[in-house]
C-alpha cells in the first residue's frame, strides 16, 4: 500500500478523549500531520487523554445544534467517528440510551457530513454486529446482532451505505474488538474485561468471570489497529468496505485472567459469578485487511499485558461507577446491582 500523508488536512475525531480515539488522534497529529479537532462529552473518556495540539470541543454527538455548528464552522477533510457507550451487555438495559447515543447522533453526524462535502467518514463498528455462531467472522457473514449495542452499529452501518448511494459520501467501516492497552478506562466496571481485571487487582478485589469463564475472544493491542484505521482514508481501495480488524489469536476469559494476574505481579483470587446473556464464542477473520491495507502487527497477550499493566500501575487505582440511569431492572445481572 502507498501512503500519502495529509498534510494539515482537516479531522474531525468523535470520542477522541476516550481510549481508541485518544491514540488515533495521537497518529493524526503526530504521524500524518493533520489538524485535528475532538468532540468528546467526557462521559467515558478524560480530559487528560486529550492529544496537546487538537482543538478540543466538550460536547457531545447526539447535540444536533452543536454538530452543525462545528462542521459550519470548520469544512472537516475526514471524519473518524468513535464516539458510543460500548457496553454491549448493559446495552440490554439502557435501549433509549444506547440508541441515543450510539444511532442517533451517528446521524448527526453523517448528517452533517454530507452537507458539508466531507470526502470520507471513517466509521468504527463492533463485530457484535455478527452476533453467534459465526467464527471466524467474515465480513462477508449475514450480521445476526444479540443486543442492542450490536443493532446500533449495524444499523449506523446500513445508513452510510444508503447514504453513500443517496449522496456519494464514502465512508470505511472498521469492526474491531476487544482492544485494550494504555489510556484505557479501567473504572468502567460493565465492559473492557482486562481493564477490570487490572483495576480489580490493584484494589485488592476477585477478578469476576461470568459463568463458566470459556468465553473465547480474541484481545487486540492497541498500537496493532491505530496505524491502519488513520491511514485508511488514503487506500482508494478501502473505500466503502467494511473490515474486520484485531487479532487473530483467541483466548478463553479463564486463560486471560491467568494471564493478567502474571503481568500485573499482583496475586489475584478468581471469582465465577451468574452467567450473563452474551455471545459464547467471538473472534473474526482478518485477510481482507489484510489484503486491502496491511498496516497491522500482532503484539502477543503476554508482551501487551505486560504494556498495560505498566501503565496501569503508573495510573493507579481508577473508582468504578454505577451506571446511573438504568432503564430495564429486569434480568439485571447481580453483579452490576451494587
Amino acid at each position: 500500500m502507498t501512503l500519502k500523508l495529509a498534510s494539515k488536512q482537516s479531522v474531525l475525531v468523535t470520542g477522541g478523549a476516550g481510549f481508541i480515539g485518544a491514540h488515533l488522534v495521537g497518529e493524526l497529529i503526530n504521524t500524518l500531520g493533520m489538524s485535528v479537532t475532538v468532540l468528546d462529552d467526557l462521559s467515558g473518556g478524560f480530559e487528560e487523554n486529550v492529544h496537546p495540539k487538537c482543538r478540543f470541543v466538550n460536547g457531545s454527538i447526539t447535540d444536533e445544534t452543536l454538530v452543525r455548528r462545528l462542521f459550519a464552522e470548520t469544512r472537516f477533510d475526514y471524519v473518524y467517528h468513535l464516539a458510543a457507550y460500548a457496553a454491549e451487555g448493559l446495552s440490554h438495559f439502557i435501549k433509549n440510551f444506547n440508541y441515543t447515543n450510539n444511532l442517533l447522533g451517528s446521524v448527526n453526524l453523517i448528517n452533517a457530513s454530507v452537507n458539508s462535502g466531507t470526502k470520507c467518514f471513517v466509521f468504527t463498528s463492533s463485530i457484535a454486529v455478527y452476533g453467534a455462531n459465526q467464527v471466524p467472522m467474515r465480513e462477508d457473514s449475514k450480521p445476526e446482532p444479540e443486543d442492542p449495542y450490536g443493532i446500533a452499529k449495524y444499523a449506523v452501518e446500513m445508513e452510510l451505505a444508503v447514504t453513500k448511494e443517496m449522496f456519494g459520501l464514502d465512508y470505511i467501516i472498521f469492526r474491531p474488538h476487544n482492544v485494550y492497552g494504555a489510556m484505557q478506562n479501567i473504572g468502567d466496571r460493565y465492559r473492557n474485561v482486562i481493564g477490570i481485571f487490572m483495576n480489580n487487582l490493584l484494589s485488592g478485589r476477585a477478578l469476576p468471570i461470568f459463568g463458566d469463564g470459556e468465553q473465547r475472544r480474541a484481545f487486540t493491542y492497541i498500537s496493532d489497529i491505530i496505524p491502519g484505521i488513520a491511514n485508511s482514508v488514503f487506500v482508494p481501495e478501502a473505500r466503502n468496505k467494511i473490515f474486520n480488524i484485531g487479532s487473530d489469536t483467541h483466548y478463553s476469559v479463564n486463560d486471560l485472567a491467568v494471564a493478567v494476574i502474571e503481568a500485573m505481579g499482583i496475586p489475584g483470587e478468581i471469582k465465577h459469578v451468574e452467567p450473563r446473556k452474551e455471545v459464547k464464542i467471538a473472534y473474526s477473520d482478518h485477510s481482507e485487511y489484510q489484503r486491502i491495507i496491511g498496516l497491522s502487527n500482532e503484539t502477543s497477550l503476554a508482551e501487551g499485558l505486560r504494556a498495560m499493566a505498566a501503565w496501569v500501575r503508573s495510573a493507579g487505582v481508577r473508582k468504578s461507577k454505577t451506571f446511573g440511569n438504568i432503564e430495564i431492572e429486569r434480568n439485571l445481572p447481580p453483579i452490576w446491582r451494587v
